[in-house]
């Protein structure tokens, strides 16, 4: 199997960490009231655990696993990290694993 598909279903194979980049698919719907345009910067990590309702070492953990896996990018700003679906590697995936399947 292809080493990026099957570290990517391994990110992927945590019901949070889905739920987490579903959620960031439509930022503003997901996570309003953010002081940056989610669409543009991101979503804060602070409003990912809030709505996850685990600890914050959980929650970047799992942001961690979907970064390495190439599915999120990160920004910092200021003192916050903000996190947005990397869309051209969701799709660069889905094909390879179509490709595979």
């Amino acid at each position: 199997m292809n080493t990026n598909v099957s570290d990517t279903l391994k990110a992927l194979d945590n019901p949070t960490r889905l739920a987490i980049l579903g959620w960031l698919k439509n930022p503003r719907e997901n996570f309003p009231g953010q002081e940056v345009d989610p669409e543009q910067v991101g979503v804060c990590v602070s409003a990912i655990q809030e709505r996850v309702g685990l600890s914050q070492s959980t929650v970047s953990l799992y942001l961690a696993s979907l970064q390495r896996a190439r599915l999120v990018t990160s920004k910092r700003v200021g003192p916050w990290t903000y996190y947005k679906r990397h869309g051209e590697n969701i799709s660069t995936y889905l094909e390879n694993l179509e490709a595979l399947i």
